[in-house]
C-alpha cells in the first residue's frame, strides 16, 4: 500500500460512490463548505476559549501557512501528540489544508512507540505539548531524536506551549502568528493542497498485537463516511453537543461519531482537559452537553459522582460506551443512574463500526455490543478454518466494507495473514451473531489484553520483562476485571527473589513503554507452562491466577 493510493478495487469505488457513501470531498473542503454554511455557530470549545465555524476555517488557514513555511507539504507525514485541547483539532484541520496527514499518537505514548511511529510513517514532522501530566514531551522528542539519527527524525518539532532550548522546536503560537493573513493560502487547492477524495487523511493506530502498533491509512471518502454513518445511527444535528472525555485522537473519540461526526452534523465540540466525572459533569452543565463517550472503568466513577445529586445532567441525552465490553450490570445501571440512553459501540481503527441503536429494546442495549453501521458493511463468523460457523455460534469476525481499508499502511507482509485474499479483515474478535444482526463479542483470538480499552500486546511487554537482570522467562497474561475489563498478570521466573510491581513498573517506564502496560500485578512461578507443541500455555496461567 503506497502513501495516496486506497486499496479497494475499482469496481468497488465505484460502487461506493454511486451509495452515496463516498461523497468525493476531502477535509479541507468540508471545512471551507461548513464556514460558508454555518460560519458563526460555535464549533468548538475548551474552556474559555470558543471557534465559530468560520473561526475554525481561518485558523486552519494559519496552522497551515506557519506548517508550509516549515517545509511541510502535501503528503508529508505528522506525528500528532497532544492531550484534549482545541490545538489538536486545529493542527489536524491545518494539516488536512495542506493535504498533509496526521498520525494520531496518544498522550500515553512514550520514547519506543513515538520512535516506532516516527519510523514507519517517516514522519516530517511532530506536534507535542510541552508538558502534560507532569511530563516532559519535549525531552521525549529529543531522545527520539538520538535514537532515530540523522534521516530518520521528523525534521521539525512543533510545541503547544514553551519549546524551551532545544534546537530546531518552534513554538504553536509563533508558527500560527506568523500567518500574514486569516485566509493565507492561495488557490489552487486553497481547501486542501491538492489533496484527493482516494488520499490518505490520516493514520490511525491499530490494537499492535504484534508488539508496536501497526498503522491504518484512512482517506478522505472512507474516513469522512466512518464518521457520517455513526453521525446518522446517532442522530446528531446542529443542537449537538459533544464532549471529547477520552484521548481526542482515539478513533471512538474522533469520529464515531465524535469530534468529526459532530462538526459535519452543524454542532459544537467541547474539549474535557481530563476525564473525571467532576471536571465532565461541570462541561455538561454549563454547555449543554447532549452526547459523550466512555470507557467501562469510566462507567463506576460516573454514576457514584451522579449520586451525589450536586449535578444538572439533564441536557445529557445519550452516553456511549466501548474500548472495551461494558458488563451488563453495569450497562443497566448507568441509564438510570445518570438518565440517559446508553449505547454500546464495538469498532476498530481498521475500519468496522458497530453500535447498539438509540431505540433497540433494553436487552439489546445492554447484552450486546451493537449492529454494523453501513448497509454496505459485510462480516462473516468463521471457524478456524475460515469456514462460516452456525448461524449463533461463536467464531473469528472478519469484515469488509465501504471504511474498512484493504491492508496496513507499509505492512505487506502482515497484510497478507491480516486479509483473506477477497479483502475480508480478520479482526481477531470472537463474536456470535443475534438473529437481529446484533454481535456479542465474546473474546479474542489475538494475544492481546484489553485492559480499561487501553490495548496491550502481550509479546511487547514480556520481551521487555526479559530485559530485568533477574527475569529468565516472563509469560504476561490477562484475566477478567470487573472495573477494568481485564488486567494484567506477570507470571515470572527468576533467578533469585521476583521484583514487585512498583519495580518492574520503572524498569519498563525505563525501556519506553508507556505507563498503562506495566502489569497489574507480578506472580513468580518456578516455571512456565507448556503446550503440546512447546509454547507458553497462557490458558493454563490465566486458570491459575484466578484460582490464586
Amino acid at each position: 500500500m503506497t502513501d495516496t493510493e486506497h486499496t479497494w478495487s475499482e469496481a468497488e469505488s465505484a460502487r461506493f460512490r454511486k451509495a452515496g457513501h463516498w461523497e468525493g470531498v476531502t477535509f479541507g473542503a468540508r471545512l471551507r463548505r461548513a464556514a460558508a454554511d454555518r460560519g458563526d455557530r460555535v464549533a468548538l470549545v475548551d474552556g474559555d476559549r470558543r471557534w465559530t465555524y468560520a473561526d475554525l476555517d481561518a485558523e486552519a488557514d494559519r496552522v497551515a501557512h506557519g506548517l508550509r513555511a516549515l517545509g511541510i507539504g502535501r503528503g508529508d507525514r505528522v506525528v500528532v501528540q497532544l492531550p484534549n485541547c482545541a490545538e489538536f483539532v486545529l493542527v489536524w484541520f491545518g494539516l488536512q489544508r495542506l493535504g498533509a496527514v496526521p498520525v494520531h499518537a496518544m498522550p500515553g505514548h512514550r520514547r519506543r512507540e513515538i520512535g516506532h511511529l516516527v519510523r514507519v510513517s517517516g514522519a516530517a514532522a511532530c506536534v507535542v505539548p510541552d508538558r502534560h501530566a507532569r511530563f516532559d514531551h519535549r525531552e521525549l522528542m529529543r531522545s527520539v531524536q538520538e535514537e532515530n539519527g540523522p534521516g530518520r527524525s521528523p525534521r521539525t518539532v512543533v510545541v503547544v506551549g514553551e519549546p524551551g532550548r532545544h534546537s530546531g522546536f518552534v513554538s504553536f503560537k509563533a508558527l500560527r502568528e506568523a500567518s500574514p493573513s486569516p485566509h493565507a493560502l492561495s488557490a489552487p487547492g486553497a481547501d486542501d493542497g491538492g489533496a484527493g477524495p482516494g488520499d490518505v487523511a490520516l493514520l490511525l493506530l491499530s490494537g499492535g498485537t504484534t508488539g508496536l502498533p501497526k498503522l491504518v491509512a484512512r482517506t478522505h471518502d472512507d474516513y469522512a463516511y466512518n464518521a457520517r454513518a455513526c453521525s446518522e445511527v446517532c442522530a446528531l444535528d446542529e443542537r449537538t453537543v459533544y464532549l471529547a472525555v477520552l484521548p481526542i485522537g482515539f478513533n471512538f473519540t474522533f469520529a464515531c461519531p465524535g469530534v468529526l461526526g459532530t462538526l459535519m452534523a452543524g454542532g459544537t465540540v467541547v474539549v474535557a482537559p481530563d476525564p473525571s466525572p467532576q471536571t465532565a459533569f461541570a462541561l455538561i452543565e454549563r454547555e449543554g452537553v447532549t452526547l459523550t463517550s466512555l470507557t467501562p472503568p469510566l462507567v463506576t466513577h460516573w454514576m457514584d459522582e451522579a449520586a451525589s445529586g450536586s449535578w444538572d445532567l439533564s441536557g445529557l441525552a445519550v452516553v456511549q460506551v466501548g474500548g472495551a465490553r461494558l458488563p451488563e450490570e453495569q450497562a443497566r445501571k448507568l441509564g438510570p443512574a445518570l438518565g440517559v440512553t446508553v449505547q454500546q459501540v464495538f469498532g476498530m481503527a481498521e475500519g468496522l463500526i458497530n453500535l447498539t441503536r438509540l431505540d433497540d429494546p433494553e436487552d439489546l442495549r445492554c447484552t450486546t455490543q451493537g449492529r454494523p453501521v453501513s448497509p454496505d458493511d459485510e462480516i462473516m463468523v468463521v471457524d478456524s478454518l475460515g469456514r462460516p460457523v452456525p448461524d449463533g455460534s461463536t467464531g473469528e469476525l472478519l469484515t469488509r466494507g465501504p471504511y474498512t481499508p484493504r491492508g496496513y499502511y507499509r505492512a505487506e507482509e502482515h497484510n497478507r495473514t491480516a486479509f483473506t485474499p477477497d479483502g475480508f479483515y480478520r479482526t481477531g474478535d470472537v463474536v456470535r451473531q443475534l438473529p437481529t444482526g446484533h454481535l456479542v463479542v465474546v473474546g479474542r483470538i489475538k494475544d492481546q489484553i484489553n485492559r480499561g480499552g487501553e490495548k496491550i500486546a502481550a509479546v511487547e511487554v514480556e520481551e521487555q520483562l526479559l530485559a530485568h537482570p533477574a527475569i529468565i522467562a516472563a509469560a504476561l497474561v490477562g484475566v477478567p476485571d470487573e472495573r477494568r475489563g481485564e488486567r494484567t498478570v506477570a507470571f515470572v521466573v527468576c533467578d533469585g527473589e521476583a521484583p514487585g510491581v512498583r519495580e518492574v513498573a520503572a524498569h519498563l517506564k525505563g525501556r519506553g513503554l508507556a505507563g498503562f502496560k506495566a502489569p497489574d500485578e507480578v506472580v513468580q512461578v518456578p516455571g512456565l507452562p507448556l503446550t503440546a507443541v512447546g509454547k507458553v500455555d497462557k490458558a493454563t496461567l490465566a486458570k491459575e491466577s484466578l484460582q490464586r
